[in-house]
């Protein structure tokens, strides 16, 4: 399973259900880093130090430092969604295929027409 480190705006029941789904979950609660104005770019070097790929929902900031050429270990970035286990199944989903070093990849929520609860949203 992936080591990734969540950004302090990922829900505790996304984090919670990515741990259920057997990944190592570092949060900035854990680190001691939570509620100190960290900088992004602060954020994504701290999780390749530890070789940990960076979930967060603060997608316009992340997908510019990606764009930057900032070393990084992966990035995933999410849109806000609710169902925190679907969200969580979905990132599993992301993540499974390995090394994501100097990766972004988007999981988005799952529009109203497509399967509920569904791990992977089909594309368009």
């Amino acid at each position: 399973m992936a080591r990734l480190y969540a950004d302090e705006n990922l829900p505790r029941g996304v984090v919670l259900a990515l741990r259920e789904l057997g990944h190592d979950v570092l949060t900035t609660n854990d680190a001691g880093r939570s509620n100190a104005s960290i900088p992004d770019e602060d954020v994504v070097r701290f999780a390749h130090s530890m070789g940990r790929i960076v979930v967060t929902l603060n997608r316009q900031y992340f997908i510019r430092l990606h764009k930057s050429s900032i070393a990084q270990a992966g990035i995933v970035v999410c849109t806000v969604d609710h169902d925190h286990v679907a969200l969580a199944k979905r990132i599993d989903a992301a993540v499974a295929g390995g090394n994501l070093e100097g990766e972004l990849v988007r999981v988005r929520r799952c529009r109203a027409a497509e399967p509920a609860g569904s791990a992977v949203c089909p594309e368009n």
